[in-house]
């Protein structure tokens, strides 16, 4: 199945219906009286995490979504039905924004998890609602609300615990085929992975976590070069950055560099996501003399100015692979046992990634800006939309009344 991170849909909530007009004629009841119904209110459109899906494919084919609208009031004071709510299936991980203000409305993390992003119309009033002491014969409805409107963005971005970090033809690709059963392509030149690959590393039995390979990145991937933000934004959902540095690269370039541009990439795009645990994989380790690596290693480190774990492999034979494995399985069960144990460093986590999504949304807007010009509404006019009547009640209605002549 192709892979699809990205994609842009339509939707729209139903409308509400509108209220009846009517008055009853029974026989034997004197004077009869008002007994038109409400309408009812618009179905909305809900999204839904579901684990069987991991692309967003779909919406490429079908791009518009419409909830059913509510069907207007009857006689004998009869509402008429709400319109159905349009629930739609989406990946567990799928970022949802508005693409006309690129606000971030919500977060799609856990399976059966429902956001509302297009809220139905409000149903209209029947004649019956209007009736007083002094006016026992109302000719007085509401028509029911139009049901919001959107153009929506959906980001998908893998679930991962673990996500690889590094230039192209760092060894990625051979690193995640070396320790799980995922079989990515592999290849002796730039950008050989196109699309990010999951993996689940097996430690014994009840003991796993997922690695996600992430397309390499270049220098400026933080302003959309190369493969560009499209995939920085996947290492955000991570827990613990693995940086994969090639200490023999077969181009002679400097590794120090290599790494140091990498790190300014990650600053460039989120502080935050920079400052997320990250550890130092110094691979291809077979490619360099027995009596080189020690000095090779310890320069890198030196330079770097590297104060976190460091780890050196050879992934293409599995040399070290499984001493890393397993310090990520006893650093991952730590922090879910100091979790578990303080919900305090949960909501401190949930906190962390709503601010690195904010900081990949500004950076995101900043390149669009740059492209295509200013596409966030005035805040004057924000304001005066979100302006609402906080009293709200169902004789509280902002539509035009319609009169009976």
């Amino acid at each position: 199945m192709q892979f699809v991170d990205e994609a842009s849909i339509h939707v729209a909530a139903g409308k509400g219906g509108n209220g009846c007009l009517s008055f009853r004629r029974e026989k034997y009841v004197a004077k009869g009286g008002p007994d038109g119904g409400d309408g009812g209110n618009g179905g909305d459109v809900i999204l839904v995490g579901d684990d069987s899906l991991n692309t967003l494919i779909d919406f490429r084919y079908q791009r518009r979504y419409r909830a059913e609208n509510g069907e207007g009031g009857q006689g004998r004071q009869c509402s008429g039905k709400a319109g159905e709510h349009l629930y739609i299936q989406v990946p567990v991980g799928t970022t949802v924004i508005d693409e006309e203000t690129l606000e971030v409305l919500g977060d799609i993390t856990e399976i059966g998890q429902e956001l509302i992003v297009a809220q139905g119309g409000r149903r209209g009033l029947g004649n019956t609602r209007f009736k007083s002491s002094t006016n026992r014969a109302p000719r007085k409805t509401t028509n029911g609300t139009l049901g919001e409107e959107r153009n929506l963005r959906f980001e998908m971005k893998v679930m991962a615990d673990v996500g690889l970090l590094g230039l192209p033809n760092a060894g990625k690709s051979t690193l995640i085929r070396s320790v799980s059963a995922a079989k990515p392509k592999v290849a002796n030149y730039p950008f050989t992975t196109l699309v990010p690959n999951l993996g689940v590393v097996k430690l014994g039995q009840f003991k796993h976590f997922v690695m996600a390979d992430i397309p390499g990145l270049i220098e400026g991937a933080s302003e959309g070069a190369g493969l560009g933000f499209r995939f920085l934004k996947h290492l955000t959902r991570a827990r613990l950055l693995l940086h994969l540095v090639d200490v023999a690269p077969f181009d002679e370039s400097d590794p120090v560099e290599s790494a140091q541009a990498i790190i300014r990439e990650l600053e460039q795009y989120s502080p935050t996501l920079a400052e997320r645990p990250r550890w130092l994989v110094l691979n291809k380790l077979d490619l360099l003399p027995e009596d080189e690596q020690d000095a090779v290693c310890e320069r890198i480190i030196r330079e770097l100015d590297w104060q976190g774990p460091v780890f050196r492999v050879s992934a293409i034979s599995s040399d070290g692979t499984q001493v890393v494995c397993q310090q990520i399985m006893n650093w991952l069960d730590e922090q879910r046992i100091a979790q578990a144990e303080n919900p305090a460093l949960a909501e401190e986590e949930a906190e962390i990634r709503g601010r690195m999504e904010e900081e990949a949304v500004e950076r995101v807007e900043a390149y669009l800006e740059r492209r295509h010009g200013p596409r966030i509404k005035p805040a004057e006019e924000l304001s005066e939309e979100s302006e609402d009547d906080d009293d709200f009640d169902d004789d509280d209605y902002d539509v035009e009344v319609e009169y009976a002549k």
